[in-house]
């Protein structure tokens, strides 16, 4: 499967929601939390959420994963990072962050994202942690806790040229790309 990455538009709301609630029994309520889809329509309607899409039958396209950016230079973050359980271990999480990286980043700086602690349930089975230290992240400080009380950490990357964010650190892909990052 190779993603076809585009900016997400009005239409794709549905999809991302869809999405969210694939990852809500780790991140607690957000396909009912107004507050965010006030986020996910603040993202699109900024042209700081990208989508990752398939063909299916009849050219209708399948959303699949989703990145929702934010960008203060010379820090960028990481808002929101999640995909379909259907498509984890094939390189669509890692292909919608260079993506993100290619149209919002300037280097240098620094790319920041907060995920699960290592004591969260999610952290193993989500691949997250492995996902984010693959790419060349480091883990940081702790992060106040998520919506449902789990653990959470700040990891970050700095960006010292442009290209890819994306680097080979040997071993197979994280067998479970990750869900979400939070909102």
């Amino acid at each position: 499967m190779t993603p076809f990455v585009r900016l997400a538009h009005g239409g794709d709301f549905g999809a991302l929601l869809a999405l969210a609630g694939e990852v809500e029994h780790w991140f607690g309520a957000m396909v009912e939390e107004p507050g965010f889809h006030e986020a996910l329509r603040a993202h699109i309607d900024t042209g700081m959420a990208l989508v990752a899409e398939e063909g299916a039958g009849g050219g209708v396209r399948s959303v699949y994963g989703a990145l929702l950016f934010g960008s203060e230079p010379p820090t960028h973050h990481l808002h929101w990072l999640v995909v379909s359980e259907r498509a984890r271990g094939q390189r669509v999480g890692r292909t919608l962050v260079d993506e993100a990286v290619r149209r919002y980043v300037t280097p240098p700086g620094t790319l920041e994202v907060v995920t699960f602690g290592a004591d969260h349930p999610g952290a193993t089975a989500s691949g997250a942690r492995v996902f984010y230290e693959r790419l060349g992240f480091t883990p940081a400080e702790a992060a106040p806790p998520g919506p449902e009380g789990g653990s959470r950490q700040h990891y970050r990357r700095t960006l010292d040229a442009p290209g890819p964010l994306t680097r080979d650190t040997g071993g197979p892909p994280p067998t479970a790309p990750p869900r979400s990052s939070g909102p």
